[in-house]
């Protein structure tokens, strides 16, 4: 095998850890002796050993990996947190040189681990197939040095730019394939993150619908808590975590507020009350509060109200939109994106596009966010 093909190796091991990892980044490790593979693993759960620990736990013995090469994703730890540092572990075991795919930018770590292995005489080889080894970790990169959750918006819609028919069914814009597309998405980001209007309309379940899938937290944008006791959401809420956010009460809904918070309370939900900006919720604040909380990533599947809401934030990292070759039509009806919107061309948000894939007979595309535009923000 070819020293490219180890680390792509290390790449699909580190792959299995998808949502049950977070907020640590998915890591995978490849240990190589005269051109053989003879130890891999991956970071598989939170708190649990790191990939390359795991890698040396696999070993035949002990001594096997004297001399050898580590190929590992990340670069290896430094300090001590939940599992002590892998930077030992490689020194302990003889390893004589070590390729690592992505820079880790963990303040703990950042260029000390790569350092200590180089002042105990193992050669180290950087930036290795980088930027395979980065596509794994967007989620992990923005939470570790903003503290705030990378934030991906997902829709779909026709051709035409409808998220709905003018009556407003939208089952289904998308097709099977990629509905199913959607629910790995699920398992992989740690919370979803819906508006009022979506549960009042849809009433969803927001759970992850994969065998062997995980259920997001699910957060729900409600300023004035008019979240139906009876929704799927409320009504599973002990099984399933779930925060609905929320801003102080106006006078008007004093009453009503409290008896309904309390209410949810009971039901298993949490109410997280965060700061108001012009009556609605502050998305700022309410993602600090969330990545206090070790809430690393959110898929926001709002409606077109929270998405311009969430856009005019600044808070949208990724855009995931699934286009279904199909034309509903109706002028003015129910489109991804709503809000007052900009007034000229040269005021609109920029997104760049990083991939085009075919998933079933429809196409996804995915963007990051290029500009801040002033009609946007």
């Amino acid at each position: 095998m070819e020293k490219e093909q180890y680390m792509r190796r290390a790449i699909e091991l580190a792959k299995l850890g998808t949502g049950r990892v977070n907020p640590n980044p998915l890591v995978g490790a490849v240990i190589v002796k005269d051109g053989k593979i003879i130890g891999e693993g991956y970071h598989m759960v939170y708190g649990d050993l790191h990939a390359e620990r795991n890698a040396f736990r696999n070993l035949p013995d002990k001594e096997a990996a004297r001399g050898a090469e580590l190929y590992v994703t990340l670069e290896p730890c430094c300090h001590h947190g939940k599992q002590p540092p892998c930077t030992d572990a490689i020194i302990e075991h003889g390893i004589s040189k070590v390729y690592v795919g992505s820079n880790d930018p963990n303040t703990l770590v950042a260029g000390k681990g790569i350092q200590i292995l180089k002042e105990a005489g193992i050669s180290v080889v950087t930036e290795f197939l980088k930027e395979e080894c980065d596509a794994l970790n967007p989620v992990f990169f923005h939470y570790i040095t903003t503290k705030t959750p990378f934030v991906l918006m997902k829709y779909a819609m026709t051709l035409d730019g409808k998220i709905a028919t003018r009556t407003g069914h939208a089952k289904w814009v998308s097709g099977e394939v990629s509905r199913e597309r959607v629910q790995h998405t699920r398992n992989a980001m740690k919370a979803i993150m819906v508006g009022i209007g979506t549960v009042l309309n849809d009433d969803p379940g927001l759970t992850c619908r994969i065998e062997g899938g995980r259920n997001p937290i699910r957060i729900i944008c409600d300023s004035k808590l008019r979240i139906p006791l009876s929704s799927q959401v409320v009504a599973t809420a002990g099984e399933v975590p779930t925060v609905i956010a929320t801003i102080e009460p106006h006078a008007e809904y004093n009453r009503f507020w409290h008896e309904q918070k309390e209410e949810l309370e009971r039901e298993g939900a949490e109410v997280l009350i965060v700061k108001e900006t012009d009556g609605r919720l502050d998305l700022k604040d309410l993602m600090k509060r969330l990545g206090e909380r070790q809430i690393d990533g959110i898929l926001l599947e709002g409606g077109s109200t929270l998405n311009y809401a969430a856009l005019q934030a600044g808070i949208v990292n990724r855009i995931e939109v699934y286009v279904a070759p199909k034309f509903f039509g109706g002028a003015g009806f129910y489109t991804p994106v709503g809000g007052e919107g900009v007034g000229l061309a040269t005021e609109a948000l920029g997104c760049q596009l990083i991939s085009f894939e075919p998933i079933g007979e429809d196409l996804l595309l995915t963007y990051e966010i290029q500009g801040r535009a002033a009609g946007i923000v």
